[in-house]
């Protein structure tokens, strides 16, 4: 992308005509074609790429259609609620080093109440940072530097997000630039580091003394996050934002469960409501942590499956009821299925290997009403759960330790929407 060009303010208006086209292709090729008697090929072309970035970034930030993207630097940039999440744990921190900072979706969180210095080898990706900046008013407290991140001085808190992608292609899995190493050396040089990282992150790539926390928007697991010795809270921690946070400046804050991961609950019966944990929850090791809170057990030791005999609505897990509960036959399941009209099957499979569609198929589920089929394991022995949606209680057993605000925001917003 030509940068320059579309900085320019020629081209302003050029990215305000092209905003307006409706993202179809019969209408993007008619108004490409009537663009380009009046502007150059190539800067139409970057006009309507960088349209298209922009409704693509609807779902991260709020200020999408003022705001500048690459097509990697909005592939590896963290939601506008995710980086305003992590921001609050610097509430205290005078000054932020923003290392790797890309387009800026973590800067601008950071850069709140703060001095930042965001440093990036790609000087056109900084200018895109700056602008970003500008948009959400907090420009004056950034300064850059174009340089790699090994060679820069180091003063205040640090927050670094290595690339995983180069070109448009993901790195190899567990690979990064600079490396995991890399990044976790630098708590050497200052105590406040940290460090973003692909959710697929093992537990035991992390040093002791650090916290490892995943991020979930609703049951979509996003990030991993380290926290140095000094910035830690917990050994482990499960941080779920409400899926309607998506693309919002002021999402509400994350619910946090914490723990050392060696938390464990009694194995039992199934029960009458089954917990299906959020993959924040079951990537950091804390099922336990959740079980014991709630006063839930497990129906095997190495299962992430909870349960209890009362509902217990709790942002960190799927409440369902169980409707029959039975070892794994498939004859079985199939008459039962068809016995309670099941047309609508979610299948949820979890210490069981199969093909989830052609067991699907095999069950073959008709009829007007839906349930969900957990396929699980019972001691030694494959289990069933067929589940529904809990009845709406008027006297619901809430978690008793929801936890929402461990981090309260220093710099609320002056204009809440």
């Amino acid at each position: 992308m030509d940068v320059d060009s579309l900085l320019a303010p020629a081209a302003g208006a050029l990215l305000a005509e092209v905003m307006q086209v409706p993202d179809t292709p019969a209408a993007q090729l008619a108004a490409g074609t009537r663009l380009r008697r009046r502007f150059p090929a190539g800067l139409v072309a970057a006009a309507f790429a960088q349209a298209g970035l922009r409704r693509r970034a609807a779902t991260k930030f709020d200020r999408w259609e003022r705001m500048w993207f690459t097509a990697d630097g909005l592939e590896q940039a963290s939601a506008e609620p995710l980086a305003r999440h992590r921001a609050r744990r610097f509430d205290g921190a005078d000054r932020v080093v923003d290392l790797c900072s890309g387009i800026g979706g973590d800067l601008l969180a950071l850069a709140e109440g703060r001095a930042a210095l965001a440093v990036d080898r790609d000087p056109q990706v900084l200018r895109l940072a700056v602008r970003n900046a500008e948009v959400y008013e907090v420009a004056g407290a950034i300064s850059t530097a174009v340089a790699d991140v090994g060679d820069v001085a180091l003063d205040g808190a640090v927050f670094v997000d290595p690339a995983r992608r180069r070109a448009g292609r993901r790195l190899p899995a567990g690979t990064s630039e600079p490396s995991l190493g890399w990044c976790l050396e630098l708590a050497t040089r200052v105590p406040h580091v940290t460090i973003k990282a692909a959710p697929g992150l093992p537990r035991d790539r992390v040093p002791a003394g650090w916290e490892l926390e995943f991020v979930a928007l609703g049951t979509a697991l996003k990030e991993a996050v380290l926290w140095s010795p000094a910035w830690s809270g917990s050994r482990r921690r499960a941080s779920v934002l409400p899926a309607t946070a998506a693309g919002r400046r002021l999402a509400p804050p994350a619910a946090e469960l914490t723990g050392d991961g060696s938390e464990t609950v009694p194995v039992g019966d199934p029960g009458a409501y089954l917990l299906d944990p959020n993959p924040a929850v079951t990537r950091a090791g804390l099922v336990g942590a959740l079980g014991a809170r709630l006063g839930a057990r497990q129906i095997d030791p190495e299962i992430a499956f909870l349960c209890t005999d009362a509902p217990v609505r709790t942002p960190f897990a799927r409440l369902l009821r169980i409707d029959d509960s039975r070892p794994w036959h498939l004859a079985d399941l199939t008459r039962e299925i068809r016995r309670r009209e099941i047309g609508g099957l979610d299948l949820r499979r979890r210490g069981l290997a199969g093909d989830v569609e052609d067991l699907r198929r095999r069950l073959r589920p008709r009829g007007p009403h839906r349930a969900t089929l957990v396929m699980t394991r019972r001691g030694d022995r494959p289990w069933a759960l067929l589940c529904s949606e809990p009845d709406p209680d008027p006297h619901p057993h809430p978690d008793p330790h929801p936890n929402p605000d461990p981090h309260p925001d220093p710099h609320p917003d002056p204009h809440p929407e």
